[in-house]
């Protein structure tokens, strides 16, 4: 590792601006992610800014019903949160297969939208990578690639965001609130939050230099039943091969309304428009495979990876089936 300066800053605007005044700053809170970056020389931050003691703990009630989540909580206190549990139970389900316990326990909320692919060549300091070293290549386009993308990839990049938690909002609606160095709040839905590869793989969310996340804001719960599902090589402690995060609310035999997003398949989570089509249609396994279907139009596998798109297929007309209580 190589040595770095340090502060901890007394609020939000502070913190953004420490940041903003140094190119090779980093913000750390939980440091689930950035510690092992570090540690293996692929982040080289030489100043830290820590914002783990800022007062962004909480969760709040909004007057709409909607919750609105301090960027430091914790995930552990997220996903066991009553108003959570109760009204967004898609996203407690969604943390707890996250990870492990002890990670949970450190991990943040605005810590982990932000956290770095888990595509192997980024981890691999002699091999190229645009994301770790723009320019240099992507090696997974022709190497190992059975964790990458299917959605959403370049030529220059195949990687997938690794977060849980960020698939269940995006399936909920949630907006980033975020603070500039100037002391200027916008929101920006979560949706919006994430940049495509294209040909910059390495500038990969919409925030500008400094800017600093300071809550994530949830409106008002869908009706129906919301299910997570996540597809992975074991029971615990591993990232999605594929994953899904669906609400449905049914009227009968015909569907009233439904969402979907999915994990695992792309830069960041997909969310799929196609599952409004599904409003007014028969809540049965044919209308489940249109959605599928649509929903992984243009997907393409890089060899190691084809399965992903029949697994994905598959786990998004159970994971329906399940929200519309059928399974």
């Amino acid at each position: 590792m190589i040595p770095f300066t340090y502060e901890r800053p007394a609020d939000a605007r502070a913190a953004a601006a420490a940041v903003a005044a140094r190119p090779e700053a980093k913000f750390i809170a939980g440091g689930t992610n950035l510690l092992d970056l570090m540690k293996l020389e692929i982040e080289r931050p030489t100043h830290l800014v820590d914002v783990s003691r800022l007062p962004l703990t909480q969760v709040e009630e909004l007057p709409n019903g909607g919750l609105r989540i301090g960027s430091q909580v914790r995930n552990s206190d997220l996903a066991g949160h009553m108003l959570v549990r109760e009204r967004y139970p898609l996203l407690s389900q969604a943390l707890v297969a996250g990870a492990s316990g002890q990670l949970r326990n450190k991990a943040t909320t605005g810590g982990n939208l932000l956290q770095r692919t888990r595509c192997a060549y980024f981890y691999d300091p002699n091999m190229p990578c645009n994301k770790r070293q723009p320019g240099s290549g992507c090696s997974a386009l022709q190497g190992f690639n059975r964790m990458n993308a299917i959605l959403g990839a370049s030529e220059t990049c195949i990687a997938t965001h690794p977060s849980d938690m960020a698939v269940a909002m995006a399936a909920l609606g949630a907006q980033v609130e975020a603070i500039t160095p100037e002391g200027r709040t916008r929101n920006i839905p979560l949706n919006n939050f994430y940049r495509a590869p294209g040909t910059t793989p390495h500038i990969e969310t919409d925030l500008e230099r400094g800017e600093f996340i300071t809550a994530v804001t949830l409106p008002m719960p869908p009706a129906g039943r919301q299910i997570y599902r996540k597809v992975r090589d074991r029971a615990s402690y591993a990232f999605a091969l594929v994953s899904v995060a669906a609400v449905i609310e049914r009227d009968g035999e015909t569907v009233r309304s439904a969402r979907l997003a999915l994990g695992g398949v792309a830069h960041k989570p997909w969310l799929v428009p196609q599952a409004q089509t599904l409003q007014g249609a028969a809540a049965n396994d044919a209308s489940y495979r249109k959605v599928a279907s649509a929903a992984l139009e243009g997907a393409r596998g890089f060899g190691s990876n084809d399965f992903k798109v029949s697994l994905a297929e598959r786990t998004i007309r159970v994971t329906l089936a399940e929200a519309a209580g059928q399974v």
